[in-house]
């Protein structure tokens, strides 16, 4: 794991600091499916853009975290750059679908906003095609255009 901060004082470093442990906290609820660290670390009118749409709210991602029948299983943070508001990471999360006891690698890049202490905004993609092929929930072989 690689962890990188730009220059700056003191005060913008220890700033730097609270940002990157509150994304470390909300990217663990993936793994401890702790609802309740959720909403620490996560606005509840938060704004969240990636795959094609826009939403608001906390709510969304409580569902994501509980979906019946995939569990996070291990989550590596492979790169991580903090500076000012912004915390970016890029990760490798592993997957297991409950129902087979299949289990696939998704890779994810995500860019988070902070104020207060919470995320408030988040944009971000996933390697969802990749995470369906690797759990046999959709057929290994190539698309045709």
């Amino acid at each position: 794991m690689t962890d990188r901060n730009g220059a700056g004082g003191p005060a913008g470093e220890s700033e730097r600091e609270r940002n990157v442990e509150v994304v470390r906290r909300y990217l663990r609820t993936f793994v401890t499916k702790d609802l309740a660290e959720l909403a620490e670390v996560v606005a509840e009118d938060v704004q969240i853009y990636g795959s094609g749409a826009a939403v608001r709210g906390r709510h969304h991602v409580e569902g994501a975290i509980s979906s019946p029948g995939l569990t996070v299983v291990d989550q590596e943070i492979l790169e991580l750059f903090a500076a000012e508001d912004r915390v970016v990471v890029s990760m490798a999360q592993t997957y297991r679908r409950d129902a087979t006891g299949a289990t696939a690698v998704q890779s994810a890049c995500k860019m988070y906003r902070l104020a207060g202490g919470r995320i408030v905004q988040f944009w971000g993609e996933q390697d969802l095609y990749g995470l369906l092929r690797g759990l046999t929930m959709l057929p290994d072989e190539s698309l045709a255009f």
